[in-house]
């Protein structure tokens, strides 16, 4: 699983290494508050699921709608 993290293909996906970051914590963080896991766990700790999760394209990383922006 880990191997994912080799190719920069995922990464570059994604938008670069801080977003995949981010989006990799924020997701733990669910996964640690009770959310329900997307992929199957197989013994896997909160990181490799949000990892795989996002490799399999369970989720995205998607910026919150400017407000200020959509009144010019």
């Amino acid at each position: 699983m880990l191997e994912t993290l080799n190719d920069d293909k995922l990464i570059h996906k994604i938008g670069g290494r801080f977003k995949f970051t981010a989006l990799v914590q924020h997701r733990i963080r669910e996964l640690m508050e009770g959310a329900r896991p997307l992929v199957e766990r197989h013994g896997r700790n909160d990181f490799e699921v949000a990892v795989q999760e996002i490799a399999e394209e369970k989720i995205s990383f998607e910026l919150p709608a400017d407000s200020d922006a959509d009144r010019r």
